[in-house]
């Protein structure tokens, strides 16, 4: 996603944030999608209202995922934890779905038009050996 909405290195853990840096270039703007391939990028564009819903369904996976933190902290039975857990998993799935969903429309469907196509091909291939288990 481009823009303003975008979450920082600096907002995350210490612990993460070296992490963060192995796959977000934090310090410009999500603009490319070379992912290691070496190809030139594409402008990543996106409609607020996309980006509005995919950070709401992010912000309430947020919070769902600290009410399980505070869950353990309380000693909850395991097989509520591990309920709550699938159903972040969940959500974090469909949030993955509406990514690619518009990665498909938008993104792909702009590259097909401007006939780069094969490096949008190979650059959401090489995401997808990332993202699927």
């Amino acid at each position: 996603m481009n823009g303003s909405n975008r979450l920082g290195k600096e907002s995350l853990p210490t612990s993460q944030q070296a992490e963060h840096s192995r796959y977000y270039d934090t310090d410009h703007e999500h603009t490319d999608h070379t992912y290691g391939t070496g190809e030139l990028p594409h402008p990543h564009i996106h409609s607020e209202e996309s980006l509005r819903r995919i950070v709401n369904r992010l912000s309430r996976i947020e919070g769902h995922v600290r009410g399980i933190k505070t869950m353990v902290q309380q000693s909850t039975p395991c097989p509520d934890v591990l309920l709550q857990i699938a159903a972040v998993r969940g959500a974090l799935d469909r949030v993955a779905r509406i990514v690619l969903d518009e990665h498909l429309t938008e993104c792909i469907g702009r590259a097909a038009q401007e006939g780069n196509i094969d490096v949008e091909l190979k650059q959401l291939k090489a995401a997808l050996d990332r993202f699927l288990p």
